[in-house]
């Protein structure tokens, strides 16, 4: 698998992306919601009730929407990834390259993975300073940078991307509707979803060996995908069936 040659579909994809505004703003708005919204949510928490361990309690389940949003942000680039291409009748000459198919999906999955981290880690900074002033009155120090935040940024975050990314692309190989593809494609939020429920109800902690449990989880997930993804990746087909 050569990088350079998967570079080049990624910075193909990242051309045709920016000229999609739509899914570019849907990234911006669902981050800056999530990262602005949360802190003040935990501002009326702690107002409300000035209880040091049920803040600390809300916002950690808070951080893990760094996870969901990991998995939600790539859905629209990732999910439009193919079937765009064919839209734009751009699909078959790359197909029709000397570029494996590793490359292509790896490519593609550099396309959605890099801007999906990069508005996760501006979101997450932005989201851990504005939680620290408004609780560092009633906690009496700052609650960010710690470790947890750590691990769902830099391990969490990009495992959950990876899963979301290799999904999404699996779908677009399959079916040959836009519209299609992203509803599937949102359904790879449940496990998230279901862990972030639990973790509000108080049937799971989200502590550190949670974490690493669900990154490993994650990790062995993610390779499942991309074997799945390439073997289920049948260029002749899609070539030839795609109308």
């Amino acid at each position: 698998m050569r990088l350079s040659k998967a570079w080049i579909v990624a910075s193909k994809d990242f051309k045709i992306f920016t000229k999609k505004k739509a899914v570019l703003y849907s990234i911006i708005y669902f981050e800056a919601a999530i990262s602005i919204g949360l802190p003040f949510i935990v501002r009326f928490i702690d107002r409300r009730t000035g209880s040091s361990l049920l803040l600390t309690a809300f916002i950690n389940s808070f951080s893990f929407w760094y996870v969901i949003l990991a998995a939600l942000l790539p859905v629209g680039i990732a999910s439009y990834s193919l079937i765009g291409e064919k839209l734009q009748k751009s699909l078959e000459p790359l197909l029709a390259t000397p570029i494996t198919d590793e490359e292509i999906l790896l490519g593609k999955t550099i396309a959605a993975f890099l801007p999906t981290i990069g508005v996760n880690l501006i979101g997450a900074v932005a989201f851990s300073l504005l939680t620290d002033v408004f609780t560092r009155s009633t906690l009496g120090y700052l609650y960010y940078p710690n470790g947890s935040i750590f691990l769902i940024v830099f391990l969490l975050a990009p495992l959950a991307c990876i899963l979301s990314v290799g999904y999404n692309i699996l779908i677009s190989s399959r079916v040959n509707d836009a519209r299609t593809a992203y509803q599937l494609g949102v359904l790879i939020l449940l496990p998230f979803g279901a862990v972030y429920v639990l973790s509000e109800i108080s049937v799971l902690t989200l502590s550190t060996s949670t974490f690493l449990i669900i990154a490993g989880v994650l990790a062995v997930i993610d390779i499942f995908v991309f074997y799945l993804a390439r073997a289920t990746f049948q260029r002749d087909e899609i070539l030839t069936k795609w109308k």
